[in-house]
């Protein structure tokens, strides 16, 4: 192999490495954000833990994180907690910053 090849293997390898880590924060970040609205709902223990897979589950939906936020929208609207989407996407945020943090503390 020449030292090109050698090279372009391992932009190959970073890249691959580089998204599977995005996908596992974002995985993260949305099952945080499923237990912080299962909070809010009064879910606790297993209950809290399913809601939360549903969220996870409900990012598979559509590309980005649009159907996610609806999720939570009409949730919490749906139990008399209505919160605009603005607020739950800076919650989105901070627990992005922690997800992080959690995968990345993981992978060391």
């Amino acid at each position: 192999m020449t030292t090109f090849d050698d090279r372009e293997k391992a932009f190959e390898a970073k890249y691959e490495h580089d998204e599977g880590l995005k996908f596992k924060v974002s995985a993260r970040r949305n099952k945080l954000l499923g237990l912080w609205a299962a909070g809010l709902l009064g879910k606790t223990g297993a209950d809290a833990e399913a809601y939360a897979k549903e969220v996870v589950m409900a990012d598979f939906e559509k590309p980005g994180d649009s159907d996610v936020m609806q999720k939570l929208v009409q949730d919490l609207a749906a139990a008399g907690k209505p919160m605009e989407e603005h607020t739950i996407r800076k919650q989105s945020e901070h627990l992005a910053m922690e997800a992080k943090k959690q995968i990345m503390s993981e992978v060391r």
